[in-house]
């Protein structure tokens, strides 16, 4: 996974990974996200909301893309960075395409789900007319941790 991360980079994932806590304290899985503006600002984040929420939906990346697409009044978020402490899977990478999502950045990868590396290649496939830059392994063991202390906590 890479290694050239700037301090920005390292502290807006940090900010995902507490949303991504926080999800957890209310028994969701902890996976945090948000979205960036090509400058660098914060847009939106979340954390998973599915059980909270009643909706399937409800992961992370959903509901920061939406967010930022509401903030700035429009479908479509070219330039745009999503931070996800989960590599997504194949709804949330479809999202991205379809919001023109410009990079995903993302922590800890996903043997099971994940649909940017893991288990598909959304995106880099030459399938779609949108291919985002896709960076990955930001934070991973913290992610990774996260994730293992819930599940095991539940087992």
């Amino acid at each position: 996974m890479e290694t050239n991360w700037t301090e920005q980079d390292l502290l807006l994932m940090q900010r995902a990974l507490e949303q991504a806590s926080a999800a957890a304290l209310t028994g969701e899985v902890p996976v945090g996200a948000l979205v960036t503006d090509s400058a660098g600002q914060v847009l939106a984040e979340a954390g998973n909301a599915c059980i909270r929420n009643h909706d399937p939906s409800a992961h992370a990346e959903m509901l920061a893309i939406r967010a930022a697409a509401a903030l700035m009044g429009n479908y479509r978020l070219p330039g745009c960075r999503l931070y996800v402490t989960l590599e997504p899977c194949v709804m949330c990478a479809g999202l991205c395409i379809q919001a023109r999502i410009g990079t995903i950045v993302y922590g800890a990868a996903d043997p099971k789900a994940g649909a940017l590396h893991s288990c598909y290649k959304i995106g880099s496939d030459g399938q779609l007319n949108h291919a985002p830059i896709v960076r990955g392994g930001l934070l991973a063991r913290e992610a990774s941790d996260l994730l293992v202390g819930f599940f095991r906590a539940r087992r």
